[in-house]
């Protein structure tokens, strides 16, 4: 299977000003887009309460067809100290909500092994308690989860002039090493399309310049969206 872990970012993205990669126009609707996060939810819950998780939950066609997927893990700090009040008097939270939240997890699929609503229950849980950079998610902690999806396009070969910081995730391989890096991470981070190139060779244990030296690049666009992105649609 092509399942990858993935960090999409340690520290705040520093120009977000709406929903994290809204960069296309959207593909899955806010209802489609809430059964997918609950799937990703009742999979996570469905291990801490020892329970069977349905083979097939209803989906409608477009969320049964077969999808690369990552999702990712965050958890929700005390949002205490990101209140703040405007002129007028309104209290409003920070734009930047990551400031607020601390990544707990993130593995995805590549490329489109399984139909997109069990590749979601799949990676949600090895998230949660197979990704070898954290210790496996509690019941504590599962009250104050945020799953973000990143729904993937399919791999296309692309020339590294080609490449467009915030709109293309990239896959670089060469030999038995492959590294993967979504599009957000490069804006997040304030790279550049040659510093995404080459993190994105680091991310496969390649020498950075690899990309130059014969490594496969492949790109990659992908719809992003969390919890938070669809609250004001319920």
């Amino acid at each position: 299977m092509s399942k990858l872990s993935e960090t999409p970012s340690e520290k705040p993205s520093k120009n977000l000003t709406g929903p994290a990669t809204a960069l296309l126009s959207a593909e899955f609707s806010p209802e489609q887009r809430r059964i997918l996060l609950g799937i990703a939810h009742d999979a996570i819950f469905s291990v801490l309460e020892r329970r069977l998780f349905p083979a097939a939950p209803n989906a409608s066609p477009g969320l049964s067809e077969p999808r690369g997927v990552f999702t990712t893990l965050y958890l929700r700090c005390d949002l205490g100290s990101g209140l703040r009040r405007e002129p007028g008097g309104d209290l409003r939270r920070e734009l930047q909500r990551e400031r607020h939240r601390e990544l707990r997890g993130c593995v995805g699929y590549a490329v489109p092994i399984a139909p997109l609503y069990r590749a979601v229950a799949e990676t949600a849980r090895a998230a949660a308690f197979d990704d070898s950079r954290f210790l496996p998610l509690t019941k504590e902690e599962a009250p104050n989860l945020e799953v973000s999806l990143s729904v993937l396009s399919r791999l296309f070969p692309i020339h590294p002039e080609a490449v467009e910081v915030g709109r293309h995730g990239l896959v670089i391989s060469q030999g038995s090493r492959r590294g993967l890096l979504l599009p957000q991470v490069p804006r997040e981070n304030d790279w550049d399309r040659e510093t995404f190139l080459e993190q994105t060779c680091r991310k496969a244990g390649l020498p950075a310049d690899a990309w130059r030296k014969g490594a496969t690049i492949e790109a990659f666009t992908a719809e992003v969206f969390s919890d938070s992105d669809v609250a004001g649609h319920c």
